[in-house]
């Protein structure tokens, strides 16, 4: 059976990653999508395990100390990181793992992981951008402000990613991130592998 890949996936926020991810679920249930672990509450809903794994601060810090992470940040006074074991139980069992994570979270991953394969999603346009982020009415236009400018700094990280998807339409990102994964599991080192057992 082939081993699983470690797919990242980056991208300004409001560029439609959650969007496109769950397309990509919906139509590869042999996909494991990680999901991160965090010392914040749950709120109404939240399930342990679905939406998040919810550790006490102590916890997290343990999983650090004990290099259980590979990748972990803080932010707004709580912790987030992606619990090695999860992904790496699903890679064993020859399940592809998507991580949606921050620019940040993605360098710590490849400086663990060189092997793992950086997409970062794009939007179409900055006006683009800026219309979906109005559209979602969650935010003022300061907060709307604040987040393209960041997505425009972050940016400049794209040129050191494996591969670049514009997500002018959902069902033209999930095309193109589906044919970057059949693409990699092509690559000679797996296939010689597979020939090898004959």
């Amino acid at each position: 059976m082939r081993k699983g890949k470690t797919f990242i996936l980056c991208g300004p926020s409001g560029v439609g990653k959650g969007t496109v991810v769950a397309r990509l679920l919906a139509q590869d249930p042999t996909l494991y999508f990680s999901v991160s672990a965090t010392t914040r509450p749950p709120r109404p809903g939240e399930v342990d395990g679905v939406h998040y794994h919810f550790l006490t601060r102590e916890q997290f810090e343990e999983w650090i100390a004990a290099d259980e992470f590979l990748e972990h940040a803080q932010f707004v006074g709580n912790c987030y990181g992606t619990p090695r074991k999860y992904v790496d139980d699903a890679m064993e069992r020859g399940r592809d793992v998507l991580l949606d994570i921050e620019i940040q979270g993605a360098e710590q991953v490849h400086r663990k992981r060189p092997e793992a394969v950086r997409i970062y999603i794009a939007p179409p346009s900055w006006a683009e951008l800026e219309r979906r982020l109005v559209g979602r009415g969650t935010e003022d236009m300061e907060k709307v402000r604040s987040r393209l400018e960041r997505g425009r700094q972050e940016f400049a990280a794209a040129k050191d990613f494996d591969y670049f998807v514009i997500n002018d339409t959902v069902e033209h990102a999930v095309s193109e991130l589906r044919a970057i994964m059949r693409a990699e599991h092509c690559r000679p080192a797996e296939r010689l592998d597979m020939i090898d057992r004959y």
